[in-house]
């Protein structure tokens, strides 16, 4: 795999990890790290040995968002780049920018803070450590939520969605409240097990079929963009878009064999 300066990649069995790898900063993002997440999400969805891929984080941190000392730099040229990136929407950090079409699980570990929750918003399925913690400081140093919270309302009662919007870094959600509000499906107790927890996670989806999981992703996100009648007839589309796959006749036949199916990998 290949080597990057701000980001690990691994694979354990069918996972691909993408770990963000600035701890001493808070994983926060610099325009490296915005440009090694667009390659590293398509080197992960290219590679026909991993079939999920998790993203989790180094250190006390998920994810802070974007890094303020280069965007405070004049020099560095960080804030007119990311007024041209978000004025184009020409965005490519996250899972969903990059149309990643294999199960994307974050596992939330520590701190998760402004443009880090865009990882949350875009993730298929998100846990945590019983000690990570989110929140959006955005109006708390003078800058606008959006994005971000535009995504997490999808998840959550906007209300919530709010609250966190607008008390900006004065107020702090515990994973027990993003569990309880839909944000995140599990909370990892202790902490130091998030990572097993989410390799096992991985590993149970990756037994399922890649083709029928990669049309039902397609489905229920395109949902999202739609009303109810015009999102059940795409979803009718990719339904029956897999009718006749091999898939279709290993899956009974392997459950009546009583064994493992052996699915094939998606073109």
């Amino acid at each position: 795999m290949t080597s990057y300066q701000t980001l690990k990649l691994e694979r354990v069995g069918p996972v691909g990890w993408l770990v963000n790898a600035r701890p001493e900063a808070l994983n926060a993002m610099n325009a490296a790290m915005r440009d090694e997440l667009a390659d590293a999400w398509l080197e992960l969805d290219r590679d026909p040995a991993v079939r999920v891929i998790v993203h989790t984080g180094e250190g006390r941190a998920f994810q802070t968002g974007a890094d303020v000392k280069e965007v405070a730099n004049p020099e560095s040229g960080g804030m007119q780049r990311y007024q041209d990136d978000l004025l184009g929407f020409n965005l490519h950090f996250t899972a969903w920018h990059q149309n990643v079409s294999k199960p994307v699980i974050t596992a939330v570990n520590g701190i998760c803070a402004g443009g880090g929750l865009h990882f949350v918003a875009d993730a298929d399925i998100v846990i945590a450590a019983a000690d990570a913690t989110f929140f959006d400081p955005h109006v708390s140093v003078g800058q606008v939520t959006a994005i971000e919270a535009i995504g997490l309302a999808r998840k959550m009662p906007f209300e919530s969605v709010m609250r966190m919007a607008l008390l900006g870094a004065h107020e702090r959600m515990s994973a027990q409240r993003a569990y309880e509000l839909g944000l995140i499906s599990q909370i990892v107790d202790p902490p130091d097990q998030l990572r097993d927890e989410a390799q096992q996670l991985a590993e149970r989806i990756a037994r399922n079929s890649p083709t029928a999981m990669r049309a039902t992703k397609k489905a229920l996100w395109a949902a999202l963009e739609m009303g109810l009648t015009d999102a059940c007839r795409v979803g009718a589309q990719h339904l029956v878009g897999v009718w006749g796959h091999p898939d279709q006749e290993e899956g009974p036949r392997a459950f009546v064999e009583k064994r493992e199916p052996r699915w094939q990998d998606p073109q």
